[in-house]
């Protein structure tokens, strides 16, 4: 009875506060610019990798920001390589001549998450947009903030060695040389160390971003300002190195590989941001997209009784009040993810929400669209503090588990600034093989993804 009763009021307080939100009318995307303030960087996460609604919300979001605001780039929990083509395309370089053309480097697993229908009219208009900016250095980037992919790296950097540093390309391809083993899969390299059938190659990764750092800081002294190559190449080499010390802990305790992971995330935001600042000498602005769970303070969720760090932490401790934490929830619709790693993308249904949890209470509010303002001080926020269930949906769904699969306790007041609740969504639709995207039946055996 008297959680009944304390249900019942959150219900009532929530009435009264939450801003009721229609996503197709500009005044919506007023409110939120406005409740974000002077931040320079704004995280917008999302609830799962697969409703169609968090792109489409974050898209307009992203697009007002950099119209009104001053925003300078998007930075996605996508791999810096894959994301490169992007940047190319948006600044009108490498001969990369439309938006799908910029997406081909997403083909590992799970690539509908920007493969997808949403994306290619999105980076369109942001290439219309970049077209009648006159000065290149003001022209919207877009960045990749993930370290899975190795070799794709090291052969960038290589690449870049070769065109504008011949005498140590060969140094580079030396070092890189010892990844051959795993050519095929990085993966591999964690397994032949776990089982001491190969040496760590930490000295040969090391050793390249040194070299790579002492040849721009000679390039920049004697020559050039920093340039968009010469950064790109840079941040190839710290991939590479952070990648090497990810796949080199596989094996240990996951919080690990989280951390690496998340730190390796904040950290090569703020390069971004003070490469922005060296291009434009002016403050940097940056949207990022990822997951809830990369976006929300880790300090509020089990994540911290784990021992793991997150980017919103991250943040929040490096940028204090220059950031802010945008969430995004939902309750019921559907959501395309897959059974298991590296498996078929299904639309699979959204089960309901489990009583106790911010998704079921939010779900019993008249208005099913809206945004919540975690900032205020008030009762409401206290007893929206106490630890409740939230869900989590990565690219792995798996409705039979559901509580053990993708619910952690939170705080949601501490974990975000700002919450955006989009009642019932709908999946989202990869560009490749649409017969992929076929109505979920079987079981699902393997946990979730973020």
């Amino acid at each position: 009875m008297k959680m009944k009763n304390i249900s019942s009021k959150l219900i009532s307080l929530l009435e009264e506060v939450i801003y009721p939100c229609d996503f197709a009318c500009a005044k919506t995307y007023e409110h939120i610019v406005e409740m974000i303030g002077d931040a320079r960087l704004v995280l917008m996460g999302e609830a799962t990798h697969g409703s169609a609604e968090f792109y489409q919300v974050r898209m307009q979001l992203s697009q007002y920001l950099i119209q009104h605001k001053g925003f300078q780039a998007i930075a996605i929990e996508g791999d810096w390589t894959s994301c490169y083509p992007i940047h190319a395309y948006l600044q009108g370089k490498d001969r990369v001549e439309n938006s799908l053309q910029a997406l081909k480097a997403f083909k590992r697993f799970p690539s509908w998450m920007w493969r997808n229908h949403l994306v290619p009219n999105f980076l369109k208009d942001l290439r219309e947009y970049n077209d009648q900016v006159v000065l290149q250095e003001e022209k919207v980037g877009f960045y990749g903030l993930d370290l899975y992919c190795l070799h794709e790296a090291a052969q960038a950097v290589i690449a870049y060695l070769k065109i504008h540093h011949p005498e140590a390309a060969q140094n580079a391809i030396q070092r890189y040389a010892c990844f051959d083993h795993a050519h095929a899969d990085p993966q591999i390299y964690s397994y032949l160390l776990e089982h001491r059938l190969k040496k760590s190659c930490l000295k040969e990764v090391t050793e390249q971003l040194l070299e790579l750092q002492h040849l721009a800081y000679h390039d920049i002294k004697s020559r050039f300002p920093e340039s968009d190559e010469q950064f790109y190449a840079m941040q190839n080499a710290r991939v590479v190195k952070n990648a090497e010390a990810y796949y080199r802990a596989l094996f240990e305790a996951h919080h690990v590989t989280w951390n690496i992971r998340d730190q390796h995330m904040a950290d090569t935001l703020q390069n971004i941001m003070a490469h922005l600042e060296t291009l434009s000498q002016k403050p940097a602005k940056l949207i990022v997209w990822a997951h809830n769970s990369h976006v929300g303070d880790a300090r509020a969720t089990e994540m911290s009784e784990r021992q793991e760090v997150n980017l919103g932490q991250l943040v929040r401790e490096r940028f204090n009040t220059s950031s802010f934490l945008l969430g995004f929830s939902t309750a019921v619709g559907k959501v395309t993810a897959a059974s298991y790693w590296d498996g078929p993308c299904a639309e699979k249904k959204v089960q309901e929400p489990i009583p106790g949890s911010y998704e079921y209470l939010f779900h019993q509010l008249k208005e099913k669209n809206f945004l919540l303002n975690l900032r205020d001080e008030n009762r409401l926020m206290h007893l929206l503090a106490s630890s409740q269930l939230q869900r989590a949906i990565g690219v792995i769904y798996r409705p039979e588990t559901e509580r053990m699969s993708h619910y952690f306790f939170s705080k949601l007041p501490h974990q975000f600034d700002a919450l955006i609740h989009l009642d019932e969504t709908h999946a989202l639709l990869p560009l490749d093989k649409k017969a992929d995207l076929y109505q979920e039946a079987l079981p699902e055996t393997y946990p979730e993804g973020f």
